[in-house]
């Protein structure tokens, strides 16, 4: 059952490049990498082993399908909702409710990432835009 779901899993994480936009992307890869990553997690090292797994899972998934410029936002959103997501739900449902869990919250934190990376601050280029302010300062200069 497990071997099933994994390769499911997987493959979901994979194909979806080309069923949805970009957020819904990498939501979906936080939530299957965190799901995928709390079942590997279980199986190795019971709950603890679940919420390493689902969180390294979740922000695998996370930055996998993020665009370039926002992998990173995207897998700590993926990684931190997976591995709060697994905690939680472990504590309310058991091993299963931690698999909702890490699944749904990497899916929303991927999303949040991915959206935080949006927010409009150009803090990459903002050295670039003063480096040649004053490059045609004597342009119209007349030496007579």
């Amino acid at each position: 059952m497990r071997k099933s779901f994994t390769v499911v899993a997987l493959s979901l994480l994979v194909s979806q490049y080309s069923l949805a936009g970009e957020a819904t992307n990498t939501a979906i890869g936080g939530g299957v990498g965190g799901a995928l990553g709390s079942v590997v997690g279980q199986a190795m090292g019971g709950s603890t082993g679940a919420a390493i797994g689902a969180g390294v899972g979740g922000a695998a998934g996370g930055a996998m399908t993020a665009k370039s410029g926002k992998k990173t936002e995207s897998a700590i959103g993926g990684g931190l909702g997976a591995a709060g997501g697994q905690v939680i739900g472990n504590s309310v449902g058991g091993s299963t409710g931690g698999l909702i869990g890490a699944g749904l919250g990497g899916a929303a934190g991927g999303a949040i990432g991915n959206n935080m990376a949006d927010d409009g601050d150009d803090h990459h280029d903002s050295g670039y835009k003063q480096k040649n302010k004053h490059k045609n300062k004597h342009k119209h200069k007349h030496h007579d």
